[in-house]
């Protein structure tokens, strides 16, 4: 599929979305739609891992306030909200390549993926406060994500910060330096591109399942994915062959 605000593509266990709507990649009502096909095309490639990343000094400077009005806002509340279901649906982990700006909506685009990878120079934040409104998907995960005092911080303030305070806070797995972020994000992401296909993907189902449930329900719930899904599949037999046999297991996804 051709689109207008973001290009895609596969290479070693990645699927890639790379944001590109120069300077600083602001979100539109139609690039966000894109967004969401995107995302639905990477879930059905054999990669075990999506990445969004952006194109150019920016990941993402938010979405557009000319899309804020009145008039907008409606369609614009409706596709963002699409937008981040898409992702909570994903059965793949999604990590957010960090390249410069992330911010606004573009912000809570990486509060919603699963790894973080930051470039130095990368700001993030949520400065919706200081004009006047809030961010409906920061309020949501930031408290999930880290303290309830850190959370309003991030929230009511309004200031950005450096990847260096992300990766303190628990939001950034990796910082890496300007010059090496294509590389280290790349050595990143094979840490879990070598492992199977078909488990990592349950990996992440199984921790979803127990999220939000009282242990014993949660329990259940992975219990059923791990005997049902999992010891199913041809990887887990290999895996636990190859560990027997002292050997290096031969993934084949299924």
């Amino acid at each position: 599929m051709a689109y207008k605000y973001l290009h895609t593509g596969s290479e070693d266990g990645v699927a890639t979305i790379t944001l590109d709507h120069p300077p600083l990649n602001v979100l539109n009502i139609e690039m966000m739609e894109e967004l969401i096909q995107a995302l639905k095309w990477a879930n059905e490639q054999p990669e075990s891992i999506v990445a969004i990343t952006g194109e150019g000094k920016a990941f993402s400077a938010g979405v557009e306030i000319a899309d804020h009005t009145p008039d907008k806002v409606d369609s614009m509340i409706d596709v963002f909200d699409r937008l981040f279901l898409t992702m909570s649906e994903m059965n793949k982990p999604i990590a957010a390549l960090v390249n410069g700006a992330a911010l606004g909506g573009g912000y809570e685009i990486v509060l919603f993926c699963d790894l973080v990878v930051a470039s130095e120079k990368a700001r993030l934040g949520q400065p919706e406060i200081q004009v006047g409104v809030f961010p409906p998907i920061a309020c949501y995960i930031l408290p999930r994500l880290v303290s309830w005092p850190l959370a309003m911080e991030i929230l009511l303030s309004g200031d950005t910060f450096e990847a260096a305070r992300g990766e303190q806070m628990g939001l950034v797995n990796k910082v890496t330096t300007a010059e090496s972020f294509q590389a280290e994000a790349k050595d990143f992401l094979k840490r879990f591109t070598k492992l199977s296909p078909a488990v990592i993907p349950l990996t992440k189902k199984a921790t979803l399942a127990g999220l939000n449930k009282d242990f014993q329900e949660g329990l259940k719930a992975i219990d059923r994915i791990y005997l049902e899904e999992v010891m199913k599949t041809e990887d887990a037999v290999e895996g636990l062959q190859a560990f027997m046999e002292k050997r290096k297991p031969e993934w084949k996804g299924k």
